[in-house]
């Protein structure tokens, strides 16, 4: 049995960098932040493994990965509406039909299913920001097929 989840990982980040914009800059995608970015950026991160349908022939695995837009605004300037545009655009291209799901088939597993387990939306205010996120978690269901 082999581990999936951070080949789920690169997928998302592969699909998602570059593809999104805002003003005509591109948002930048990270697995971890650098101390210097700046807003808007999304990060991805797994969560969890699970293994099920446990049978004799096959490993077959739901991987929970999340995507998670940050936004800024300077004090309490601003609204949500950034992210959830931004989050909106990202689901648009994660959560596919099966034409589209990942391919990870070089790696030896076979994606067939994606969805989207949640969204969740968060605002924190610092002294000098406002902060708005939209962290969706997406489920993979996999087969190792090798």
């Amino acid at each position: 049995m082999n581990e999936a989840i951070h080949f789920i990982r690169r997928a998302i980040i592969t699909r998602l960098t570059s593809a999104i914009t805002v003003s005509g800059s591109v948002v930048p995608v990270y697995n971890k932040v650098p101390y210097n970015a700046s807003e808007p950026f999304i990060r991805v991160y797994s969560v969890d493994t699970n293994e099920i349908d446990q049978n004799g022939s096959s490993y077959t695995f739901n991987c929970s990965t999340r995507v998670e837009v940050v936004t800024s605004y300077i004090g309490d300037d601003g609204g949500q509406l950034l992210c959830n545009q931004i989050a909106s655009e990202a689901l648009a291209l994660l959560r596919t039909r099966s034409g589209s799901y990942f391919d990870l088939s070089a790696d030896g597993f076979n994606v067939y299913t994606c969805t989207l387990d949640s969204t969740r939306y968060m605002e924190e205010t610092e002294l000098d920001k406002t902060y708005f996120r939209a962290i969706m978690t997406i489920e993979n269901r996999i087969e190792q097929t090798s």
